[in-house]
């Protein structure tokens, strides 16, 4: 029988599903944390734009859908290990499994066969999208050598948006040292956006260092 000194201790202590619970609740409080730039456009990039464009609903409001990060390898052709290496190299500066895509087409004057690996590819969506973002503006981009912006002038007429990188190595999670090819690749964002106004004004909004017109 316990006694009263036991019985008040107990008292004084939560019960194993209440501190279930609890625990429950950091872990779900954790995971809803969302990525830096994430917060950013709702508390800020959503108001900014509402603002300047004058939107009567927030539907109206440009988002981003997903970031599209393309690896074309013309050198496959006669170097089929240089893509193995893109593959690991997106999967170093995405954190998501890379695609490899191959030729359509076969092409006799590029010596080039139907279905032949000529590069990879990688689809950001949520989380990863965002995490991706905040580190090409912050990190990637300024690391360019004589960067002086990006080309305002890069967009599709619908609102989306394709950046050309010539160098994978402004990625910090790339290891110089072990780079045997310098390797460029295409970043397309992909937006809700009806025009190519609302577009840029949603990526400038979110930092994109555009070049002076």
């Amino acid at each position: 029988m316990a006694s009263k000194k036991d019985k008040k201790e107990q008292k004084g202590k939560p019960s194993a599903a209440a501190a279930e619970a609890n625990a429950d609740r950091v872990v779900s409080t954790t995971e809803a944390v969302a990525p830096r730039f994430a917060a950013k456009y709702t508390k800020d990039i959503i108001p900014a734009l509402t603002k300047q464009f004058n939107y009567k609903n927030p539907m109206q409001v440009p988002r981003l859908e997903k970031v599209v990060i393309n690896m074309g390898l013309g050198a496959a052709v006669t170097n089929p290990k240089i893509v193995d290496a893109a593959v690991e190299e997106l999967r170093a500066i995405t954190g998501q499994k890379p695609v490899v895509t191959r030729a359509r087409k076969a092409i006799a004057s590029f010596k080039l066969r139907a279905g032949i690996p000529i590069g990879a590819m990688v689809t950001l969506r949520r989380g990863h999208m965002w995490e991706f973002i905040d580190r090409l503006i912050t990190i990637g981009l300024p690391r360019t050598r004589d960067f002086r912006g990006v080309s305002r002038k890069a967009f599709d007429g619908k609102g989306n948006y394709t950046l050309g990188l010539k160098e994978q190595i402004i990625f910090p999670e790339i290891n110089y040292d072990r780079i045997d090819v310098i390797k460029g690749l295409n970043i397309s964002f992909v937006t809700t956006a009806k025009t190519d106004e609302e577009g840029r004004a949603l990526l400038q909004h979110l930092g994109m260092p555009f070049r002076a017109a």
